[in-house]
């Protein structure tokens, strides 16, 4: 099956096979919010991307080899519905933003800051500090050495603009510029973009309407 990143609350998963990277997209909550389970394929280990909500619905999609780790891109309380419960059956370690871990109502294991590395198995990933969602907000980007890149983007990039900024010039300046500099800038149009909510895009897609996204502010 082809993956199109695709899916619905109640739905099945959608799986992204790489080479040496499993992602499985699931959409969960009543704010159809998206979690990327990570699986390295040389070792089996796996990782979470945001444990948003619905529990059961996650740990069923992890089964039984469990994950070493949970990431929360960001502090919003969507994503981090399922944290707990989580954490407490798989017993995973957390990481988030150093400046949204207090924002969490899980302890945070790991503070990740700009160009920290998180690791699932063999597989690394880049965190990219993204200021303006939220103070604290983490991408990850996985630079496939096999193909093109992949970035996990919280909700600070979606198909047809950045994150809300909720009318804030200075937080709306801040996130289009972080966005631009970390992620456009030292990404090539192919990067498949995997967003906290709803369907996936390719950098290539969003490149080109930038410019109308800094003349609406938002």
């Amino acid at each position: 099956m082809t993956y199109s990143g695709e899916v619905t609350v109640g739905g099945p998963a959608d799986v992204h096979e790489l080479k040496d990277l499993m992602i499985t997209k699931i959409a969960v909550g009543p704010m159809n919010n998206n979690a990327y389970l990570l699986r390295c394929r040389a070792t089996d280990e796996q990782m979470l991307i945001d444990a948003a909500n619905d529990a059961q619905a996650l740990l069923g999609t992890i089964g039984d080899d469990g994950i070493a780790s949970v990431v929360t891109t960001h502090q919003h309380g969507d994503h981090w519905q399922a944290l707990a419960e989580v954490v407490a059956a798989t017993g995973a370690r957390t990481y988030a933003g150093r400046e949204d871990a207090g924002g969490i109502p899980v302890a945070t294991d790991v503070l990740l800051d700009d160009g920290d590395t998180v690791r699932v198995g063999n597989v690394e990933l880049t965190a990219r500090h993204l200021v303006g969602h939220t103070p604290g907000s983490i991408a990850l980007v996985y630079d496939d050495p096999h193909g093109h890149p992949h970035v996990f983007t919280g909700d600070c990039l979606f198909p047809g603009g950045v994150g809300n900024t909720w009318k804030d010039p200075e937080a709306f300046a801040s996130l289009i510029h972080d966005v631009e500099t970390k992620i456009f800038a030292v990404l090539p149009d192919e990067t498949w973009v995997y967003p906290g909510h709803g369907n996936d895009t390719t950098l290539g897609a969003e490149r080109p309407h930038l410019p109308e996204w800094h003349a609406r502010g938002w």
